[in-house]
């Protein structure tokens, strides 16, 4: 096996490393903080492109939704990242991360549903042909 493939089973999507941070921070960003988890995922991402390794969907979709999301669901119409609109909202680091996750939740079923709804359409409009 190359190299490039020992890395590509190290490296993992976004929402994979992402479940590995919320069971434990300490051994990936050494404390639950919301900034410390911004930062993180910033040079992961920038990780991942310097190895030429191809973004997954769900990568696309947090990177390029998540923060829009968030700005709608908040109602914030500022362009701050995401962890400083989540701490508007908590009273410290730890309280931001933990929100963070359970924004992240309902971030991911709502994609889920989406992605669902357009899988049940495809398959109508396929199956009345």
């Amino acid at each position: 096996m190359n190299s490039l493939g020992k890395e590509e089973k190290i490296i993992s999507g976004v929402f994979e490393i992402l479940e590995k941070i919320r069971t434990k921070p300490g051994m990936y960003i050494g404390r639950p903080s919301v900034s410390d988890l911004f930062m993180f995922l910033v040079g992961y991402e920038c990780a991942r492109s310097k190895l030429s390794i191809e973004p997954t969907q769900e990568d696309d979709d947090f990177y390029g939704e998540f923060q829009p999301w968030l700005q709608h669901k908040l109602g914030i119409t500022t362009v701050s990242s995401w962890a400083k609109m989540i701490m508007l909202y908590c009273k410290d680091e730890k309280a931001g991360f933990d929100y963070f996750f359970k924004l992240l939740d309902e971030f991911k079923q709502g994609h889920k549903r989406l992605y669902e709804k357009g899988v049940k359409e495809i398959s109508e409009t396929v199956g009345s042909r």
